[in-house]
């Protein structure tokens, strides 16, 4: 098994063609393939195999065979999921991660014994360790607190790490004071040889996150500025670089606060306008208007991140 390892992950965006047929690019530090930034709710679960095997063969081609894939695997049902971690190992994937469906989620919030069954039911099935994916913009508000991720690491050994992109330095903090402990590790082992990851949904607060035991961050921003992000990692790990590490993390905040507000379509239209790669999403979605781009890829915290990239 390739361990889950610290650092920047790069959830990769999926790129279409004018007849929306997938349109295959290798890009990305640790990747993430058909998770939120990659249009997973657009795909179908053999586009989903087709992006997983392409990235592994990608990455085998130049000699980053040890690199693992963590798979996006959240389905609107507990049967959907589990086959989709099937197809995620089957294709090739290392990882899944997993996030609760949204559609039935005032009856989910209604009665949270629902939301730790149906991750304990897939990770007891999966092939792969889980991710548990903690993102309520997404997921019709479920926002699991650190108290029920808690209670499912502890009742699945094969539940590896949490996702949360719900930019809460006080959950993360909580959950892994608990998880990290020699007693807790004794009474609830992990399957994985991977020790639990705790990983940031947003780069934008990686730094103080850090402190409290972050393995890294999974952030689209790597998508247009990979060694910048990845440069702030390093940074992070050596006490000695304080003022530099806060600084970088000043600059990647603010760009990350622009490219939040740019969504899917923003994205795609800055990797168009950078290296050629498609700028449309899957219908319903519309591409960026040009005009509304040019006003908004404009920024001068785009700019000073992207001039800071150019340099490293």
């Amino acid at each position: 098994m390739r361990p889950l390892p610290t650092g920047i992950y790069t959830p990769l965006p999926c790129f279409f063609g004018d007849d929306e047929e997938i349109v295959i690019a290798s890009a990305g530090t640790i990747p993430v393939i058909s998770g939120s930034m990659g249009e997973a709710i657009h795909l179908s679960h053999e586009e989903k195999k087709q992006l997983i095997r392409s990235a592994r063969v990608a990455l085998d081609e130049i000699n980053l065979t040890g690199v693992p894939i963590v798979a996006g695997a959240g389905g609107a049902s507990t049967r959907e999921s589990i086959q989709l971690c099937k197809d995620a190992a089957d294709a090739g994937a290392d990882y899944v991660m997993v996030i609760p469906p949204g559609y039935y989620a005032g009856a989910l919030l209604a009665d949270s014994t629902s939301i730790k069954n149906f991750f304990v039911d897939i990770a007891e099935a999966s092939p792969l360790p889980v991710i548990i994916y903690n993102f309520p913009a997404v997921s019709g508000g479920i926002d699991m607190d650190s108290d029920l991720i808690v209670q499912i690491i502890k009742s699945s050994a094969n539940i590896c790490g949490v996702k949360l992109t719900c930019a809460n330095v006080g959950k993360l903090t909580r959950i892994m004071a608990q998880v990290s402990s020699l007693d807790f590790q004794k009474d609830f082992p992990r399957s994985s040889s991977t020790p639990f990851r705790a990983i940031d949904g947003f780069i934008d607060f990686l730094l103080p996150s850090i402190s409290v035991g972050s393995a890294g961050a999974i952030s689209g921003l790597p998508n247009i500025a990979p060694k910048s992000c990845v440069k702030l990692w390093d940074l992070c790990q050596d006490s000695g670089s304080s003022k530099e590490a806060t600084e970088l993390q000043n600059l990647i905040a603010l760009a990350d606060g622009v490219a939040l507000k740019i969504g899917i379509a923003g994205m795609k239209k800055l990797l168009h306008r950078q290296f050629g790669y498609g700028d449309k999403p899957r219908l319903p979605l519309l591409p960026m208007d040009d005009k509304v781009a040019d006003t908004i890829l404009s920024s001068p915290y785009l700019k000073a991140l992207l001039d800071l990239e150019a340099t490293l």
